[in-house]
């Protein structure tokens, strides 16, 4: 196996064991503490939030579609981030597609276990709250950010070179 497949595929396990590991750990810590716990007061608690929705709650509400339409959906871009996996030839790439192809599996483990994502990091200042999220879901979000720098600061990117020319 080439190394830049190895390298996306060892970060994507990675990724499902830490975010497996930290779930159950929490959810098994968190299920005593109804309220939660606060970690750092005014910023930042552990909680629990069943996510019957998409990143971050979207098109969770009454209508949530089911978990396994969801799942489905995470399973068709995973292989189709795998195919991009094959093609790659910088390791920031591999390692972006490893990690997300980490998050959504591990986000399918929940769906399929529990019927619904398992949040518990909750970042708030004041009154406002960032959605509660999980390793996975940060996993995903660093992943495509990685993959959006490259793709407008990349040498010889399509972009740079209408800069260059105009």
């Amino acid at each position: 196996m080439p190394p830049l497949i190895r390298l996306g595929l060892l970060v994507a396990l990675g990724i499902t064991i830490i975010d497996q590991l930290s779930k159950h750990l929490l959810k098994s810590v968190l299920v005593h503490q109804p309220g939660g716990i606060e970690v750092i007061p005014g910023f930042f608690n552990l909680v629990v939030v069943w996510n019957r929705g998409v990143s971050f709650g979207m098109l969770g509400g009454d209508g949530a579609l089911p978990p396994w339409v969801l799942s489905m959906v995470s399973v068709v871009i995973s292989i189709a981030l795998f195919l991009w996996l094959r093609r790659v030839t910088l390791r920031w790439s591999a390692i972006a597609i490893g990690l997300v192809i980490g998050g959504a599996v591990g986000n399918v483990i929940d769906r399929a276990l529990w019927g619904a994502v398992f949040d518990f990091a909750d970042f708030y200042v004041g009154t406002w709250h960032w959605p509660a999220f999980n390793v996975a879901d940060a996993a995903i979000v660093l992943g495509v950010a990685a993959l959006l720098l490259e793709s407008l600061f990349r040498p010889g990117s399509a972009q740079q070179g209408q800069d260059r020319e105009g």
